[in-house]
């Protein structure tokens, strides 16, 4: 408590995570049993969305959505979706290093929450094995601020 008190006198910004915690959790595989006689060649889509709000004061909510569909032989295997979520201080911080923190560090944080319980329920279903392939949130954050800044500098050219 003091330390952050001290930082709130110094200036300095205050980043804390409080709660990880799921929010929402869903599995399923309606061709069950069917799907488990057939050969095993998935197809596989992923969806993954974040958002964030703010709960009261410098709490914040961020929730990591992520969604994996998965067909065999053009026909639904299982779904399996979660929503991942974390309450985080957040305080002293401003503009873009807000953001940052918000789109890129928080759900960097909760991401292996989010894989080990996705591939937890793949197995739970009796599927094969699913990991998730790590996502860099911090970078996609950049990225996304650069692609961002190179248009707002290429507008008003193509304009004259």
């Amino acid at each position: 408590m003091a330390e952050q008190a001290a930082n709130a006198q110094q200036g300095q910004g205050q980043f804390q995570l409080q709660r990880i915690y799921i929010k929402d959790l869903s599995f399923e595989s309606p061709r069950a049993p069917e799907v488990f006689r057939q050969e095993w060649k998935p197809e596989v889509n992923l969806e993954v969305n974040h958002s964030a709000t703010k709960i009261e004061g410098d709490i914040h909510e961020v929730i990591l959505k992520i969604t994996v569909s998965v067909k065999n032989q053009e026909k639904s295997a299982f779904v399996a979706e979660i929503h991942q979520a974390g309450l985080f201080l957040i305080a002293g911080i401003e503009g873009v290093q807000y953001e940052h923190v918000l789109k890129g560090v928080c759900p960097n944080i909760l991401f292996p929450y989010a894989r080990e319980t996705i591939s937890d329920l793949v197995a739970r279903g009796t599927f094969p094995q699913f990991l998730l392939q790590p996502i860099n949130f911090e970078a996609a954050f950049v990225e996304q601020m650069r692609r961002q800044q190179q248009a707002a500098e290429q507008a008003p050219d193509s304009q004259h």
